[in-house]
């Protein structure tokens, strides 16, 4: 099998990830406040361990959770729209970003504008401004990398932009966490949204939203913390105002494993930018038309191969070389109208995507036209 579906889920993961959570499990729970025998607070350890990763110093700010849907609902509805208030967003966003916002449209009265991409995938830092400016928006969201292209945003630039016009910031880090730097304080950033199972190679069912100090959300989902229940409503204090519920143990376990393995083992991306180099030019020579971003972005590649629908061409390289990709919309449908396709075949490399890999995933395209 050729995996090359890591915007997806990343995989393979480090050995010591599994071992984790096999770990996690097999002993008793060690989260006290829940009846746990308390020796080691993983929650806080990952916490501490996502500072640095983040660019934020303090660590109580990270609410944990299973995801960056979770996340992202968490600062959507957590921010208390109005209704006639402006959200500013991008063609490029998910729908872990679209749904709610169409759903605080139509329900509360929220107006909010998706500004078109470029036909890599990104919004021009002027198109944004001009937007900012236009709109005066209560908040801005806006994700770092396209899951679809990979193609980067300028989170410095956006996010100065927004705090400029009075605009709370929401980053989306799933595509960019772990592979692209970030620094969000040094950004300006308000809150960020990011998962565990991607670049930052941990178990899925990990995931977190960082407020910035002295932000205060309206809880979006309320239950037990297991300390404070005296109280009728949700703490006041961060992360426990935003964690209600029994939080993944082993899970944080393993992505508590797999920072400490990326910290001894840093990231080379000019090695993982060869690759995709390599990809690129490869299903050129294939005959793919293929989106290929200028500047940073993360190892994806979206292609079409003419006259073969991209599911028809996804079962051909399965069966053909064992290649993982995926295809269709990738949960981001505004972004296709921008692009001029209407579907796409996705292949996204990690670190260990290998060179022979990557010549067997071009060999397949050029099989698959038949």
């Amino acid at each position: 099998m050729i995996y090359l579906n890591n915007a997806a889920t990343s995989w393979p993961k480090p050995a010591c990830v599994a071992q984790a959570v096999c770990a996690a499990v097999a002993e008793p729970p060690g989260e006290s406040s829940r009846g746990g025998l308390q020796r080691f607070d993983v929650f806080q350890a990952v916490r501490q361990a996502l500072c640095p990763v983040l660019g934020v110093k303090e660590p109580e700010q990270i609410a944990l959770g299973p995801n960056a849907t979770w996340a992202l609902n968490l600062a959507l509805y957590g921010l208390d729209l109005k209704p006639g208030e402006w959200v500013l967003a991008t063609a490029a966003e998910h729908n872990s970003v679209l749904r709610p916002l169409n759903d605080l449209a139509a329900r509360l009265g929220v107006r909010v504008e998706f500004l078109p991409c470029g036909p890599e995938g990104r919004v021009p830092l002027a198109a944004w401004q001009e937007a900012l400016l236009r709109l005066r928006p209560r908040l801005a969201v806006f994700t770092h990398a396209s899951n679809v292209t990979g193609a980067a945003h300028d989170a410095a630039g956006f996010c100065r932009a927004a705090k400029a016009a009075g605009a709370a910031v929401l980053v989306d880090l799933s595509q960019t966490l772990g592979f692209l730097p970030v620094a969000l304080e040094e950004w300006g950033a308000d809150l960020a949204a990011f998962t565990g199972h991607k670049y930052l190679l941990g178990p899925q069912g990990t995931g977190g939203l960082w407020v910035r100090p002295g932000l205060s959300l309206r809880p979006h989902l309320v239950g037990g913390t297991g300390v404070r229940s005296e109280l009728s409503y949700m703490p006041g204090e961060m992360p426990l105002r935003l964690e209600a519920g029994t939080g993944n143990e082993p899970g944080f376990a393993g992505l508590l494993a797999a920072l400490a393995w990326a910290a001894e083992h840093p990231l080379d991306r000019a090695a993982v930018h060869a690759s995709l180099c390599a990809l690129r030019q490869g299903l050129r020579a294939a005959g793919a038309r293929v989106i290929e971003p200028e500047g940073e972005c993360t190892p994806v590649v979206s292609f079409t191969l003419p006259g073969l629908p991209a599911a028809e061409l996804a079962y051909a390289l399965y069966e053909g070389e064992g290649v993982v990709c995926r295809t269709g919309l990738h949960c981001a449908p505004r972004i296709f109208p921008c692009l001029g396709v209407k579907e796409t075949v996705r292949f996204s490399l990690s670190r260990f995507t290998t060179a022979e890999e990557v010549l067997c995933a071009v060999r397949a395209v050029e099989a698959a036209k038949g």
